[in-house]
């Protein structure tokens, strides 16, 4: 493909915008300068250069609050070109990464900046950080406010805990709450300290939620009634009341976040809801009783359910679980009824060996979804049978996303916005097999390889730049780091 289109350029997109009837995009300096209708006749303007798309769907690009890149410390794993070259090839045009799983872990102004070194010309997509809410810094406000002055979007927690010996035996991943020793687990006090801070800057806290606090007779394995190779097996030892307890605590707090309160401007984010009964229930209520609150899924929960999952296939291993079909039912139910608020990928990758595809223990395989390339047409294509339509993808992998990580250029197609733009074709069916580009830098850990999907992506453009078509990528690396001001 042609090099990244420069920053002056002014070029026409036509297409579908979201409605089917014809549209044309003008994008200049890498903005969106003007929308205009087919019958408004624009095509004979002599102003730029015409890119036709037919019936193509063009669409705000996506953006990616929950995504694990792992650089640096951890490129091995993922690292910053593969997985924005697989987020371009996915429609992403946006990501936010986790402070987790790189090393160090994104805890500080130093920590900041060594992350922002590691993005730098090696990234192809726009890419903006949360920083780490851990206890070394949470009763230290002039630490947080350093990090956020450095320009993290928000802070993340870990508010895990399973205490030792409740789960099954030989689970010895449980012992370190997170996986990385240097982003330790958070309490409810940390929590209520690091929203007074985030108050001020008007920005959100991030929180995976599970915790286990009765006691409980560990699980045997006798006879193989608890063989590790057995979904079902770790199924047990995380079960919904883990995430239903924790965010029963951390909603003690939220109240402080209503108009009027001590944290008024802060905003509580409840990250990978895997639980649509009791824990949605609680996070319905807090938001009729004006908690500031959102919550997200992602798509491997939408898209699998426990009872399709087979034994030693630890590709599927993720916290919280991934739960049975009727859990997934009532999960697109809350999703299309608006009560789960957006999604993510939760992009959370590692080498192949950690994942013991060869010994398919459960139990000590690391967990995560490799996903970043796929959100786009799992979700589609899974959403099918529920009547998904392009607003509300939008919505949920645009709109809503950019809302929350303070960025107001971006997350839809209006004139003034960045020309964030991902063009894909919903009717086009392709198979996640060996043959097909796939970018995420260890494709056979993914649970989404063999699958067969709808909605390939053509073309994204990144602030106009074209840096994804057909399968191939811009020479040059034109995303840019984004830094909360």
């Amino acid at each position: 493909m042609e090099a990244a289109s420069s920053a002056g350029d002014t070029r026409f997109l036509s297409g579908l915008l979201l409605h089917p009837k014809l549209y044309q995009v003008e994008v200049k300096d890498g903005k969106i300068a003007s929308i205009v209708k087919e019958e408004e006749k624009l095509w004979n303007s002599k102003l730029g250069q015409v890119i036709d798309y037919g019936d193509a769907v063009v669409m705000p690009g996506l953006i990616d609050v929950h995504a694990h890149l792992d650089d640096p410390g951890r490129s091995e794993w993922e690292g910053f070109p593969s997985g924005t070259k697989a987020a371009a090839a996915g429609g992403i045009t946006t990501l936010v990464d986790m402070p987790l799983n790189s090393f160090p872990s994104t805890v500080s102004r130093e920590t900041l900046k060594l992350k922002i070194k590691a993005a730098e010309n090696r990234i192809y997509v726009d890419v903006g950080f949360w920083g780490g809410l851990v206890p070394e810094n949470a009763f230290n406000p002039s630490a947080l406010e350093d990090l956020l002055n450095a320009g993290v979007l928000g802070l993340k927690a870990v508010y895990l805990i399973i205490a030792f010996g409740l789960a099954i035996r030989g689970a010895e991943s449980f012992m370190c709450p997170s996986g990385i020793n240097d982003f330790p687990m958070t309490n409810t006090s940390h929590i209520k300290e690091g929203l007074s801070v985030l108050a001020k800057y008007r920005r959100p806290l991030l929180v995976h939620a599970e915790i286990q606090k009765d006691l409980e007779s560990p699980l045997g394995h006798e006879h193989g009634a608890n063989d590790p190779r057995s979904y079902s097996t770790y199924l047990k030892s995380r079960p919904p009341s883990m995430e239903e307890t924790a965010i029963r605590e951390l909603l003690t707090v939220t109240k402080d976040t209503r108009i009027g309160g001590p944290a008024d401007g802060a905003h509580l984010h409840i990250v990978h809801l895997s639980d649509s009964s009791s824990s949605l229930d609680l996070i319905k209520e807090a938001k009729h009783n004006s908690d500031s609150v959102t919550v997200e899924t992602c798509p491997h929960y939408l898209a699998f359910s426990a009872e399709e999952i087979q034994d030693g296939d630890t590709r599927f291993k993720c916290a919280p679980p991934i739960r049975d079909a009727a859990n997934k039912e009532k999960l697109w139910e809350a999703v299309m009824e608006g009560h789960i608020d957006m999604l993510s990928s939760d992009h959370s990758p590692t080498e192949p060996k950690l994942k013991l595809l060869e010994e398919g223990n459960f139990l000590k395989a690391w967990g995560g979804i490799s996903s970043l390339q796929f959100v786009l047409p799992v979700t589609w294509s899974y959403g099918q049978k529920y009547g998904v339509t392009l607003e509300q993808l939008a919505l949920w992998w645009s709109e809503r996303p950019a809302r929350l990580a303070g960025q107001e250029l971006k997350g839809s197609i209006a004139v003034g916005n960045f020309a964030d733009i991902v063009v894909w074709e919903p009717e086009v069916e392709f198979n996640l097999n060996e043959e097909y580009p796939v970018h995420i830098k260890h494709p056979s850990i993914s649970a989404y390889m063999g699958r067969k999907l709808n909605g390939r992506v053509s073309a994204t453009f990144v602030r106009g730049n074209l840096v994804y078509k057909d399968g191939n990528h811009a020479p040059a690396a034109c995303g840019v780091p984004i830094l909360a001001t």
